[in-house]
């Protein structure tokens, strides 16, 4: 009878520890932390009920900072990587592209993000940005070209753009209107909703990593 009490409380205990969460960090910026937003109507808590949704067992962390470069990112990576963080989505560089920071300088801060990720163990996806071109030729190909050359080197995820789901929809008659606050930059509630059904499937994919 021991023996056998012994195997169910394995048994339990087993299934308790496969019900856990997959803790996920979004560490990220204004459109991260869900900046002209109420709180349920953020990317991170959009995100993880659209995760829910999908039958996954995760729940998604609010790394996000209005305003932050990539250099903020690094500066707070290291206390944002808590022992309960299985993976980790990086959306950052649009506060470096406002500001002209060298793709140089912005390369080695998202490098040492996935470099203290890889020490934690943990994965991660890298959502990248498209520059414009009025940096010049040289400034677009390098700040395009570093995010997917990144997750390729540190075997990140790698999405090509945070708003990418809202950019497909630019034609639509009155897109801006539809999609983004008042001040063109950031998305609204119904905007949010895109973006997480653009970048879900590929938070799953980051979940099964972790799995």
């Amino acid at each position: 009878m021991r023996a056998l009490r012994n195997l169910c409380g394995a048994v339990l205990l087993a299934g308790t520890a496969q019900a856990e969460p997959v803790v996920i960090a979004a560490l990220g910026d204004s459109l991260t932390q869900g900046y002209g937003l109420v709180p349920e109507d953020g990317f991170v808590p959009q995100l993880e009920r659209w995760l829910v949704a999908q039958g996954a067992e995760a729940r998604v962390l609010n790394a996000g900072v209005s305003g932050d470069t990539t250099q903020g990112g690094l500066s707070r990576v290291d206390w944002t990587l808590t022992p309960e963080v299985d993976a980790m989505i990086v959306a950052l560089g649009g506060n470096d592209l406002l500001r002209g920071i060298d793709p140089a300088v912005s390369r080695a801060n998202l490098a040492g993000i996935l470099q203290a990720a890889d020490g934690a163990e943990v994965e991660v996806m890298l959502v990248g940005l498209t520059a414009p071109g009025n940096y010049g030729p040289d400034f677009k190909r390098d700040f395009d070209a570093m995010y997917p050359e990144l997750a390729a080197e540190f075997g990140a995820l790698h999405v090509a753009s945070f708003l990418g789901p809202l950019s497909e929809r630019a034609e639509e008659a009155g897109a801006v209107q539809r999609y983004m606050q008042a001040d063109g930059i950031h998305p609204n509630a119904e905007g949010v909703a895109l973006i997480v059904e653009g970048l879900g499937p590929a938070v799953l994919e980051l979940i099964a990593r972790v799995e």
